[in-house]
């Protein structure tokens, strides 16, 4: 019998962004953070195991404020720790790094927790709507790998993704007649205008307009444990290249993993695409737009009007 998909949640930045996390930013009629909403979806949708990667730094206050509210969804709780010193062997701290390793690393740190089990990978801080968590989980449950990686990715449309408060960074996404992902080429500087969307790369002199139903990753993946032993194969080749030129802030990415595989034609990443609203608070002014919206969606009655759990 297949493995049951579990939600992978990235959070080793959130000490950081909410000091020590006592008081996670509350953006929900009752005060709900971000996070709570993507527990609540991710459990609505099948996922019964949630894995949080977290920095030790944090680790009592994760748990009393953010681990206990996901037992209390209904989810069985693990954590994985993202430490500076979780290298291949050989391979030594350099002297004055204080950054994280990036999310690839993220992901092979959590190893042991997740298992041999399908996953689904998300921000902390990130708000995706319940119809990403219902298409990946509904994914992971169904496809597993045959000649290639059974991956997945859910996407979103670019004019759903937008700030109204300045300028965003977006993975543009091209796929093919299956829907299988092709590229994803990072678009930073988009913003919305009158007569629609567009990007610059030159610093605002010219500006080329993005359709409003291009899809855009906004880091919702769906993977099996072939990812792991891909990103496992590939740090060590990471580290060699990247630490002799930027020893203190080069950073495994996800997503790089993925283009790899891609181009030796390990894995196919199907993406599906949502027509959900994603918020996040890239700008101090998007959080009164997050709120007013998740008053109405509690109103129309697609969460409870008290809390969540």
């Amino acid at each position: 019998m297949a493995k049951k998909p579990i939600l992978v949640v990235m959070a080793a930045g959130m000490g950081s962004r909410y000091g020590g996390l006592k008081q996670i930013d509350p953006v929900g009629p009752s005060g709900e953070a971000i996070i709570d909403y993507s527990l609540y979806d991710a459990r609505r949708a099948g996922f019964e195991t949630v894995v949080f990667i977290i920095k030790h730094e944090i680790e009592d206050a994760f748990k009393e404020a953010v681990g206990a509210r996901a037992q209390r969804a209904g989810l069985e709780v693990r954590y994985a720790y993202q430490q500076l010193d979780k290298l291949p062997e050989g391979f030594p701290v350099p002297e004055g790094r204080v950054k994280p390793w990036g999310t690839a690393h993220a992901i092979l740190v959590a190893e042991e927790a997740i298992g041999d089990a399908p996953f689904a990978v998300i921000n902390a801080d990130d708000y995706y709507g319940p119809q990403g968590f219902r298409l990946i989980y509904d994914y992971l449950s169904t496809h597993a790998d045959g000649d290639r990686y059974a991956w997945s990715m859910v996407g979103f449309l670019l004019g759903n993704t937008v700030s109204a408060n300045g300028s965003v960074s977006r993975g543009v996404c091209v796929t093919d007649a299956n829907s299988n992902l092709v590229s994803v080429t990072e678009r930073t500087c988009i913003e919305p205008y009158d007569g629609g969307i567009h990007f610059t790369e030159d610093g605002g002199t010219t500006w080329t307009d993005l359709p409003a139903d291009t899809v855009v990753s906004m880091n919702l993946w769906g993977f099996t444990p072939g990812y792991i032993a891909e990103a496992k194969a590939g740090f060590a080749a990471f580290l060699k290249e990247n630490l002799p030129v930027n020893p203190l802030k080069c950073e495994y990415y996800l997503p790089s993993v993925v283009t790899a595989s891609l181009q030796r034609k390990e894995a196919d990443v199907h993406v599906l695409t949502s027509a959900d609203k994603w918020y996040g608070i890239t700008y101090r002014e998007d959080k009164p737009d997050l709120v007013a919206a998740l008053q109405k969606m509690s109103a129309d009655g697609l969460y409870p009007t008290d809390k969540l759990f």
